[in-house]
């Protein structure tokens, strides 16, 4: 992945959170399903991690999407609503190849 890829520090912080884990998991005395369990863990929490921008994001978007859906805006102000949106997106949301 080229480091000019708006997502080049979410993959790298992610691969850095699957390595410590691995490493951890590798130095630890615990079972083999608990080491498992302890890399899957730290991999959820690297995406959740990373990933929470792109969640808020689009719960904004949906919120408001449903009020421009329920007709009560007329045209003008349902366009102005959207730009008004669309402008204060992270930029890492934009037009991005999100892997």
């Amino acid at each position: 992945m080229p480091k000019s890829d708006p997502n080049a520090q979410r993959y790298i912080a992610i691969a850095r959170a699957c390595l410590k884990a691995i490493n951890d998991a590798a130095s630890d005395q615990a079972g083999r399903e608990e080491k498992i369990q302890a890399v899957y863990q730290a991999i959820d929490n690297a995406f959740q991690a990373e990933f929470s921008e792109y969640r808020q994001s689009v719960a904004v978007m949906a919120s408001v999407l449903e009020r421009i859906a329920s007709g009560q805006l007329e045209s003008g102000a349902a366009a102005e609503l959207a730009r008004k949106t669309l402008d204060q997106q992270p930029e890492s949301t934009r037009n991005s190849i999100i892997h």
